[in-house]
């Protein structure tokens, strides 16, 4: 899963560094499920494992889109500087990492919200199946937690520290 996970954020980005990027914060995101299944008394199961192989898939993919309004603020940033006939500052790096991240924060946590809202009846239920669809749900719900705030804080950081060696800063 994750091979397949790497090859298609690949085909996706074209950019080796931005996967690798996306695919260190799956280890960070997996710290949550892990600490929950921990608190929890879980057993690692198949049902685990899908569980865990539904959160690479959803911290996957926010930080992809992330990834991708970082660059887009760094092109529009780039662009005003060639505008202005000026290489970007470290003022300007800082500033694409700000508006990048925030206008990613409530969109985030909207999607996350939902799933947290869909999972979370989940590992209350009682009856028939619960036990398995709560060892489900309980990898996403404690990796959400992670994969969220390490998503905001990790991916801007990574990328300030790449980008800020790949550009020449004044």
């Amino acid at each position: 899963t994750l091979a397949l996970i790497f090859f298609l954020l690949y085909l996706s980005s074209r950019s080796l560094v931005e996967v690798l990027i996306i695919m260190g914060t799956l280890p960070l995101s997996f710290i949550g499920g892990v600490w929950l299944l921990y608190w929890l008394n879980y057993n690692i199961s198949v049902a685990v494992g899908v569980g865990f192989i539904a959160l690479a898939g959803v911290a996957v993919e926010t930080g992809m889109v992330l990834l991708n309004y970082l660059n887009s603020a760094l092109k529009a940033k780039q662009a005003l500087a060639n505008n202005e006939k000026r290489q970007l500052t470290q003022e300007d790096m800082v500033s694409v990492i700000k508006q990048g991240a925030l206008y990613r924060v409530r969109p985030i946590m909207m999607a996350v919200s939902a799933t947290f809202a869909g999972l979370l009846p989940v590992m209350l239920i009682q009856g028939t199946g619960s036990e398995v669809m709560r060892r489900i749900a309980a990898p996403m719900v404690g990796g959400l937690i992670t994969a969220t705030i390490l998503t905001l804080v990790v991916i801007p950081a990574i990328y300030y520290l790449w980008k800020r060696r790949l550009i020449t800063l004044e």
